[in-house]
């Protein structure tokens, strides 16, 4: 006899375990399904971000950080270091742990939550009275019922066309996180969030990095004048860029992987490298969902359908997170998660996409809110801006990390804030205060008023909103 649930989740990364966690605190008889395994195959929940995403790129960007500070900077303080080496298997060991440690988190905040899990690959079987039978693929099979199906199955990496991953030579995220020896050569396609990050990563570890871009220009989702300054930071750091670029045929030997590919004035390149990582984007996961099985509609991507409160076209079946459309952000999977819980219990759970935040983990860091500066004059609606330097804040300089600004565009009439951009010293913690102004239709005004503890880092931002008025007291 089958166990029955009021709601069952497919999928345990940031959307579906958050979603579970949600619902169990509104009262519901909750089961979380998730497949994936560490290396002794024992449950690994979390996803694609804690196993092989968000989570393990940022421990090896801090590692790799420290390595590069030991290495170019720490002189600069009067530290000197002698014979300075790199353990490499130690830093990737490091990760694991840092990786393992939230997978035992989220086992523990099930166990907390009275959430029942399953490890194993969830899919549809049939629908049936009041609900939904779910068959469990796994070490232990199994089938369950719910009343409520949430499917937070994510993404998975997208491959050039006729070029599969082998994780050895030609590299997803998933490969790129776990290179045995840093490789003298390293070629990276797509100048995304993933390609900068991995390809910070292994710089700073000694390769020499080259990074194939089709679009003609970088970053074009982000803010021109942070772009700019971004590209000059990192091809003086020693990246190295190519836009415009078509790749016409990828080979794997011995030696390594050769790239052939058109550059952007149409002349034939080939890039020699001893590994490839490819960070193209990514695509939603519904395999093996058997989705035909109920009638799940999905679209042309092969992303889930819903609608602006994550219904499918099927009655009590949700979807939220990187299957669905939308920003495929591991954090905007958690606010879907958790408004689809308050929907079930009869709530009114919301999203605000205006105020998602942005952020590359690179140094200096990128980060961003809300509208670009060419989008609003896409729009053709008046805009004010301001902006100030890191470069003239005190915290910046004690710390010797003055690269970038911030900067704020709002309305020309009524002073609201319409998007905030940082590249600099800690932009991934500083954008919340934009997002929290942006939440409650804050002016640069008001962010000019309030009182920023002296000497941060976060002074930058009220110099920025001042610049607004062109009113700056420190530049």
């Amino acid at each position: 006899m089958s166990q029955e649930f009021d709601v069952i989740v497919i999928g345990g990364g940031p959307g579906g375990y958050i979603a579970a966690i949600r619902a169990a605190q509104l009262g519901f008889k909750v089961a979380c399904l998730d497949e994936w395994k560490n290396a002794k195959g024992g449950p690994a929940p979390g996803g694609t971000c804690t196993n092989v995403g968000c989570i393990p790129s940022k421990a090896l960007l801090q590692s790799s950080e420290h390595y590069e500070q030991a290495g170019h900077h720490f002189a600069d303080h009067g530290i000197n270091v002698e014979g300075l080496s790199l353990d490499l298997a130690k830093l990737l060991g490091r990760k694991d742990t840092v990786v393992k440690q939230n997978n035992d988190g989220i086992l523990y905040l099930f166990k907390k939550n009275k959430i029942t899990f399953f490890h194993g690959r969830g899919s549809f079987t049939k629908a049936a009275d009041g609900g939904y039978e779910i068959a469990v693929a796994g070490d232990k099979p199994d089938t369950l019922k719910g009343k409520h199906i949430i499917l937070a199955t994510g993404s998975n990496a997208r491959q050039l066309p006729g070029t599969p991953f082998d994780e050895t030579q030609i590299l997803s995220n998933d490969g790129a996180l776990r290179i045995g020896d840093v490789p003298s050569r390293l070629g990276v396609v797509g100048s995304g969030v993933i390609g900068l990050e991995m390809g910070s990563v292994w710089r700073r570890l000694g390769a020499e990095v080259t990074i194939l871009e089709a679009l003609p220009g970088f970053l074009g989702a982000v803010d021109e004048q942070v772009a700019k300054e971004a590209q000059k930071a990192f091809t003086k750091q020693g990246l190295k860029f190519q836009f415009g670029v078509k790749i016409t045929e990828v080979k794997a030997g011995k030696k390594g992987v050769s790239v052939a590919y058109t550059d952007s004035a149409g002349a034939a390149q080939k890039l020699d490298v001893d590994k490839l990582i490819v960070s193209i984007g990514r695509v939603p996961n519904t395999n093996g969902l058997n989705a035909e099985a109920v009638g799940l509609k999905l679209d042309e991507r092969g992303a889930i359908v819903v609608d602006d409160d994550c219904k499918t076209n099927l009655p009590n079946v949700w979807a939220i997170g990187d299957v669905v459309r939308g920003p495929m952000l591991a954090h905007k999977a958690e606010e879907e998660g958790v408004a689809v819980a308050e929907r079930i219990a009869g709530q009114h759970g919301h999203v605000n996409f205006n105020t998602i935040p942005w952020v590359i983990y690179t140094s200096p860091e990128i980060a961003w809110v809300g509208k670009t500066e060419q989008a609003l004059k896409a729009e053709g609606r008046p805009y004010k801006a301001g902006s100030f330097p890191f470069a003239a804040n005190g915290r910046a300089r004690a710390l010797g990390d003055t690269t970038g600004f911030v900067k704020f565009l709002a309305d020309e009439k009524t002073d609201e804030i319409l998007g905030v951009h940082i590249i600099g010293p800690q932009a991934s913690e500083l954008i919340s205060e934009a997002v929290v102004a942006m939440e409650f239709k804050a002016s640069a005004e008001d962010i000019a008023r309030i009182c920023h503890a002296h000497p941060s880092l976060s002074e930058a931002t009220k110099e920025a909103a001042l610049a607004v008025d062109k009113r700056t007291l420190n530049f």
